[in-house]
Order: structure tokens, then C-alpha cells, then sequence
């Protein structure tokens, strides 16, 4: 986990003789609110590829201009005031799909698919849940339903696929600083663990658990209750690789300074360098 910016492992990133890419996830938690955050971001730590979710407006109103500005091409999936995704790149990518197949009365804005430099990227926010019981816990767990069934079909392809964003699941005892004070929570049930845990005998490789193995690796820290302060935090965003993207794993970690900044989001960015 690293707290300092790391820059692209060559100068030239996706561009040059030595290929390495840097994708990365980062729930901003409002446009409008976070854009100096985010550019702060993009520029000190450099990813060639940024999935965003929460970004909380329209499509329409989303800064692409800005953004091009600071060298990133966009591809939105937007929705006033709450939800909403973007994946953000240094080379144009290709959209592939917009919102997650299997329901098509689900219109919040949670699924947006590219591809980008040779491999297929996808920026997921998914539901949170709470409170549990209730419908929306069964909409978080038919979501998953229908993202695994995606999922699958993405592994059938056999190329190197990155799914990246706030899974809204935390899936150990030791992916939270205290399991007792989330005990109740959506993050947390044997559901919603259970479901992640299909996603992951799939064959996906949750990069940031690879690289720790040894878990409190925390990748959100509530506003409340001096979290951030105390280090009361948790890992929700995750970066789930294809066998092909496995086999080009070289780090993965968390931009965790990014969170102690003034006005920033609840979230800390997560990444993955792939060869």
C-alpha cells in the first residue's frame, strides 16, 4: 500500500517500448464536489486508465473538457444526482457495453465497459445494500447475481479483463478494522461475502489481495466518527483480473494519502500496474 505517488513504471506508460499500464479505481463521491481532487490525482499519480464511480451527475454535465485538458479521454454512463460511472484514459477506448445486462427495467447508472490499449475494462459501482433486510439488499444481491453471469461470459473470451470499482463488499474479517462494529452491516453478510467469493472461483484474481495477503489493506474510511483520523477504515474497492491480466501482474495498491486531503472523498484510489 502506498501512501506517496507512484509514477508509471516507464516514461513512456502505455506508449512506450516498455509497456506497463496503471489502472485504477477510485470512487470521488461527487464531480461537482471533488473535480480539484481529482485532477490533483491524475496528475501526481498518473494512471493510464481511470475508472470512476459515484461521480453523481448527468452525463451531459459531466467536465470533459477539463479532463481532456488534463490529458484524459472520457466515456460516461451518468444519472442526476446519485450513482453514475466514468472510465477515464489516457489512449481513446473503445465502450463496449453500458449498464449490466440481465434486467432491463435496472436503470441506475452502476456498469460502463471499454475497451482500452488491448485489454477490457470495467468501472462498477455496486449497490450497497443497506438497510438489510429489505429491497434494496435484494437489489445488491440480484445485481451480483447478474454481474457474476457477466462475469463469466468475460472469462470466456479469454482476454485480459480488469473489473474495477466500490463492490460495496468487504470480504474478510481482516479487510476492516474492527469486523464486530460492521457485523450488520450489507458490506459485510454472508451473502453478500458468499456472492463475491462466486466471483472469485470464477477465476478472477483480486489483485489487491494477491499483493497483501495479509489483509488490512483499507481503501475507505467513513466521514464520521474520526475515522480517518483513527485509521478506522475498511476495503471495498477492488480490482478482480482475468487469468490473461493475472499473468501480467506487477503491484497493486492504494493512493492512500489522497484521502487525507482537504474536501476529499471517503474513498482512497486503488490500482493495479499490469506488464
Amino acid at each position: 500500500m502506498a501512501g506517496r505517488p507512484r509514477r508509471p513504471l516507464s516514461a513512456g506508460g502505455i506508449f512506450g517500448h516498455n509497456a506497463f499500464m496503471k489502472i485504477a479505481s477510485f470512487n470521488i463521491n461527487g464531480t461537482n464536489a471533488r473535480l480539484p481532487r481529482l485532477l490533483e490525482w491524475l496528475d501526481a499519480y498518473k494512471p493510464d486508465v481511470a475508472c470512476l464511480q459515484e461521480i453523481k451527475m448527468q452525463t451531459e454535465n459531466f467536465p470533459v473538457e477539463t479532463l481532456k485538458d488534463a490529458g484524459y479521454h472520457c466515456l460516461v454512463h451518468g444519472q442526476k444526482g446519485f450513482n453514475g460511472v466514468a472510465i477515464l484514459s489516457r489512449e481513446p477506448a473503445v465502450e463496449t457495453r453500458r449498464g449490466l445486462p440481465g434486467d432491463e427495467t435496472d436503470e441506475q447508472s452502476r456498469y460502463l465497459e471499454a475497451d482500452v490499449a488491448g485489454v477490457r475494462v470495467a468501472s462498477i459501482y455496486l449497490p450497497n445494500g443497506n438497510p438489510q433486510p429489505g429491497p434494496k439488499f435484494d437489489y445488491k444481491l440480484a445485481w451480483m447475481a447478474r454481474l457474476q453471469a457477466h462475469a463469466q461470459n468475460l472469462l470466456a473470451g479469454g482476454g485480459a479483463v480488469v473489473l474495477a470499482g466500490d463492490y460495496n463488499v468487504i470480504p474478510n474479517d481482516d479487510d476492516v478494522w474492527r469486523p464486530e462494529a460492521m457485523a450488520n452491516d450489507a458490506l459485510m453478510q454472508p451473502e453478500s461475502r458468499a456472492a463475491y467469493r462466486a466471483l472469485l472461483w470464477q477465476g478472477w484474481t483480486d489483485a489487491l489481495r494477491a499483493v497483501h495477503p495479509g489483509g488490512q489493506v483499507w481503501t475507505y474510511w467513513d466521514y464520521q466518527a474520526g475515522a480517518w483520523a483513527r485509521n478506522h477504515g475498511f476495503r471495498i474497492d477492488h480490482l478482480l483480473l482475468s487469468p490473461a491480466a493475472a499473468d501480467r501482474l506487477v503491484d497493486a495498491g492504494v493512493d492512500t494519502a489522497v484521502r487525507g486531503a482537504e474536501k476529499a472523498s471517503d474513498h482512497a484510489p486503488v490500482w493495479v500496474t499490469l506488464r
